[in-house]
């Protein structure tokens, strides 16, 4: 029986991927609808804590309320008004929708059932690759993107490998974020500590979407509410803010941190380049403020409208983009 295993299962009606690290103590379950991780498991002194707050039953995965653990692509976040201009041609991603009933947010994919496109295990990892042809052409987005995600459990935690390939005959504007919600104790996120290693907050209005130009970035020197540079507990701050300007440790990764002094629970959150966005679950339907979501981001929400952004997003025909991020557990 080698360390690491891997198969494919049932969770009610919905198809999910099960890996685990048995001689680790760790396991991951994965819904193929949206990819989106259910499950991240840590045996702590004969017992297993959840670190990921996913989806709980096959009603919730369909649902997908709060994009819980989504793939974002082509695009993370919100699109203003779903409008954007990609190479002097103007998009609308909701033609004919009217009023407060335009939104459009966290890409395409989130209600696409993946495909299975590998799945192995041996002393090593367990791994498997989700991929989908889903992103084609559209209202606002006359585009063809093939989606590959490859989650791997290793001895050090779960990584995600991204791959975004542009299969159709012109430019085309993509990126990647992900959604992941982690829940450290049966408590408010209040008391936990979190680190965020960026110089740069990024401002936004009342609709969530960053200001115009320069005025989008402020250094935290001038935002001390919401710094966390250095490891600081949440308390009662409410954050839904992107962080950019991230620094590296010597290794090249880039590590947000998050920890319950309470309990002694830890984990990190690794990109190598790109956005972190933090959100303390203020506005969520299930469990207020009882996890963090940690985003990793490709680049910022709202990037098909930013100048900055544009060669960021541009996707040639015939080329493809990797992203790669993860998390490593800390066992108390």
């Amino acid at each position: 029986m080698t360390r690491f295993h891997a198969a494919e299962a049932m969770l009610g009606t919905q198809p999910v991927v099960q890996l685990e690290d048995r001689a680790g103590g760790r396991r991951v379950r994965i819904a193929r609808l949206g990819a989106a991780l259910l499950n991240f498991e840590a045996e702590e002194g004969g017992a297993w804590h959840d670190y990921a707050d996913g989806y709980r039953s096959d009603a919730e995965i369909a649902a997908h309320s709060g994009s819980r653990f989504a793939i974002m692509v082509p695009f993370g976040g919100r699109i203003a008004d779903a409008r954007y201009t990609f190479d002097g041609q103007a998009q609308d991603l909701q033609p004919g929708v009217t009023g407060d009933a335009r939104a459009s947010r966290h890409g395409f994919v989130r209600g696409t059932t993946f495909d299975v496109a590998a799945l192995a295990a041996d002393e090593q990892q367990a791994r498997v690759t989700l991929t989908t042809t889903a992103i084609r052409p559209q209202p606002g987005y006359p585009h063809a993107i093939d989606l590959a995600v490859t989650f791997t459990l290793g001895a050090a935690g779960l990584a995600l490998d991204v791959t975004m390939r542009n299969v159709g005959d012109s430019a085309a504007p993509c990126f990647f974020g992900w959604h992941p919600y982690f829940r450290l104790a049966d408590a408010m996120v209040d008391g936990w500590e979190l680190a965020i290693p960026a110089e740069t907050l990024v401002r936004t209005g009342a609709d969530l979407i960053a200001l115009p130009g320069a005025a989008a970035y402020v250094a935290l020197d001038d935002a001390p509410a919401l710094d966390f540079r250095e490891p600081r507990v949440i308390g009662d701050h409410i954050i839904d803010q992107g962080y950019t300007d991230l620094q590296p440790d010597a290794d090249g990764r880039i590590r947000t941190h998050l920890r319950d002094p309470a309990s002694g629970r830890a984990l990190v959150v690794w990109q190598e380049h790109g956005l972190m966005h933090a959100f303390t679950s203020d506005t969520i339907s299930r469990d207020r403020r009882r996890a963090v979501a940690l985003e990793p981001m490709e680049c910022m929400a709202n990037a098909f409208n930013r100048p900055e952004c544009a060669g960021l997003i541009r996707l040639l025909p015939g080329a493809e983009r990797r992203y790669r991020c993860g998390v490593e557990i800390v066992t108390p």
